[in-house]
């Protein structure tokens, strides 16, 4: 197995994948949604996309200030190293989420919010993918951890409890357990579905089908992929675990 594999694998029992973000609030301005979905939807390069990334910056700029412009910053720069993570342009995501980090702690110095730990949690989360197997083992517990202290702040805060519940599905065997992740995300549709943002929707239904195609349940598991693509219809992460059902 090579290194990159390994640290995969020590990530995965850590964090999961994919996660949603949240701006303050449970509302996300409309000038920023169009740089989310064009992430999620994998068609545009990340060239492309940094022309979304700088238009939203420029907006949040205008359109905010304190510690939830430093969310939204955050938030931008966890976008932009996604759509090079797709790209697997490792080198230029790494900066994107060591600054997302950095403006979700600036958010937290100046007023301490469940969305500005999420985006801790997330940014950190993606920048185990691109660092040292060292660095993961040292910070990768944090991302829960995060998560856990946006909870204490929000309890309904469906990206949080996603990250948390995906923990059981996507750790290796050893570490799994389907059924507690599954119960949990089907917890977030039942008691907070009109929390759930499309991000945090796409996410929950993906991680359903994707635990259910780990038990063998292939026929739910593609009821689940099918109503994730009715969400974001072309992302190329689920297409190919649809295709792959046997």
């Amino acid at each position: 197995m090579s290194c990159k594999m390994s640290k995969a694998s020590v990530f995965l029992f850590l964090v999961v994948l994919a996660a949603s973000v949240r701006v303050y609030g449970d509302e996300l301005p409309d000038w920023y949604t169009p740089l989310r979905d064009a992430v999620y939807s994998q068609i545009l390069t990340s060239a492309e996309i940094a022309g979304l990334y700088t238009t939203t910056r420029e907006t949040a700029q205008k359109e905010l200030s304190g510690a939830p412009l430093s969310v939204m910053l955050s938030r931008c720069e966890y976008m932009m190293g996604r759509s090079l993570i797709y790209e697997k342009k490792e080198d230029q995501a790494r900066p994107c989420f060591e600054k997302g980090m950095d403006y979700a702690q600036q958010s937290l110095d100046k007023e301490p919010s469940a969305e500005g730990w999420q985006m801790l949690s997330e940014n950190l989360s993606y920048l185990c993918t691109v660092r040292s197997t060292a660095f993961v083992m040292a910070n990768g517990l944090k991302v829960g951890k995060y998560a856990r202290n946006a909870l204490d702040l929000d309890p309904g805060n469906t990206a949080a409890q996603y990250l948390i519940a995906a923990r059981w599905v996507y750790a290796p065997a050893a570490f799994r357990d389907l059924k507690k992740g599954i119960q949990m995300m089907r917890d977030i549709l039942t008691n907070y579905d009109s929390r759930l943002q499309k991000d945090d929707r796409f996410n929950v239904y993906s991680s359903i089908g994707y635990g259910l195609n780990l038990q063998k349940n292939y026929k739910d598991a593609k009821d689940w992929f099918v109503k994730s693509l009715e969400v974001y219809p072309d992302n190329k992460y689920v297409k190919g675990l649809l295709a792959g059902l046997q």
